[in-house]
This record gives structure tokens, sequence and C-alpha cells, in this order.
């Protein structure tokens, strides 16, 4: 039997990957994740609800950014994938184009990210160097945040990254693609307030190994069953593509 239908009629997302437990959609730049106060529409928004419950977001992507997210249609799925999340086993590359050019081609950054907020501004995430010793996750000076790059491309003036993003930090990607002195291009928060055009951050793939144990729907003195399965899905974006294709970085014998 067909699942039932996972979005309103007329609120139709690009489905990149999908089995019974789980969908991983294409966001597009511009929808939220989740509705607000001031939010109406949104991806959970679009969501039709079913008897048991769900559909549920596994982890959420900033409004402005675009790309790979991931949705369980059950909820021992979605402890499953929050699980593969939460003790970082999931693989998350983001693609940005940013402003300038690294100092270097590729590199790590380890930062402690902490929440201000302000009357004038709002709030935002503020990156500061690690101290010498810290505790693995958190500290009363911020949390661990740590970002793998390389750049793919560039034309002198900006850059494409690859970001590998090894924690999952409120901005984490925006706040490090500043700290390296390359913001991403659109990002008025931590770029150029002047830029008002899309913030060019893609989720661009995402890998989740995830281990489901549930018993027979139709026997329940039947042992658990457990089972196995590697979500892994690609976004794309037409001109980041584009940018690549005409400036990549030739690649190191």
């Amino acid at each position: 039997m067909a699942p039932p239908p996972l979005f309103q009629p007329g609120k139709e997302l690009p489905l990149l990957w999908e089995d019974r437990h789980f969908v991983v959609i294409n966001k597009p730049a511009g929808l939220a994740a989740h509705p607000g106060p001031k939010v109406q529409d949104s991806v959970e928004s679009r969501l039709v609800p079913q008897k048991r419950g769900g559909p549920w977001l596994v982890h959420r992507l900033d409004a402005d950014t675009a790309g790979c997210l991931l949705i369980a249609r059950r909820k021992s799925a979605l402890v499953a994938a929050q699980k593969a999340f939460a003790t970082h086993e999931t693989i998350k590359r983001y693609w940005a184009l940013v402003e300038g050019h690294p100092t270097r081609q590729q590199g790590t950054l380890t930062t402690l990210l902490r929440r201000v907020s302000s009357i004038r501004q709002g709030w935002k995430m503020v990156s500061d160097p690690m101290p010498e010793t810290v505790h693995p996750s958190q500290t009363d000076q911020g949390r661990l945040a740590r970002t793998s790059w390389r750049v793919l491309a560039s034309d002198g003036t900006s850059s494409l990254l690859e970001l590998t993003l090894h924690t999952g930090r409120t901005h984490q990607a925006r706040v490090h693609c500043a700290a390296l002195g390359t913001p991403i291009i659109g990002d008025g928060l931590y770029g150029s307030r002047h830029d008002a055009g899309r913030m060019r951050l893609l989720a661009r793939s995402l890998e989740v190994p995830v281990r489901l144990v549930s018993p027979p729907e139709t026997d329940r003195t039947v042992p658990q069953i457990a089972s196995s399965c590697r979500i892994k899905a690609t976004a794309g974006d037409v001109e980041l593509e584009r940018f690549l294709q005409a400036h990549a970085i030739p690649a190191r014998p």
C-alpha cells in the first residue's frame, strides 16, 4: 500500500531521497523549517499530519539556507536518526559562495560559538578562539564548533568553499566562513549588510547511518526486528555548479 501524501496539496517540495521511513527534501532558500509568530509558510506547516503522529523534521536549516533536509515518517525513525546526529555519525557537507579567498586552500577551524544579544541588532553567534583547556562539547564561554573546509573554485574575487560540519551549532557554517575572512555572499548578519541578495549557502549533501529496531506491526509477541540503512542525498544549485565549472581549482596530484 502506498504511503499517505507527505505534503499538503499544492505545497509539495522536491524529493532527493525516500523510503518508507524517511524522506530527504531539497528545501528552497527563503522557506523556514518551522512556523513562528511571524512565519506561517514553512516546511513543517506544509506536511500532512499522520494518524500515528508526524511526520517530523529530524534537524533544521536556516530559512535562508537551501538543500538537504531530513524528515522522518515514523517516531522510531525519528529517534534513530536523531541518535545518529547526536553521536556525530552523520556526514554534512555544505557549499558556500564567499567573498574573497582564504589564505590557504584547505583547513579545519575549531572555535567556541556563543550567542550574544543587543537591543539594536538582536541576537547573533560569536566565534571565540579555543582556550588551552576546554570541555569536549560545552563551556561557560560557548559550545565547541568544528568545520573542515577546502576551496573548490575561485575567480579571485569570490570563492566556492566545501564545508564539512563535524558539529551542528547554530549558524556554524556562516560564522566560520566569516571567521576565515570570507563571509558568505548574501549573508547580511555576518557579512556585508549592504548585500541584500539571496544567501549563497547550500546544504549540499547528507549521509545518515540509521539502525531501526521495531516489532512487526501484526504480531507484538514476535521479537523485535533490527534493520540498518544509510541515507545518502545530494542537492543541486545551478548558480553554484556553473561557478564550479568555470573556476574549478585543479586537483593536486
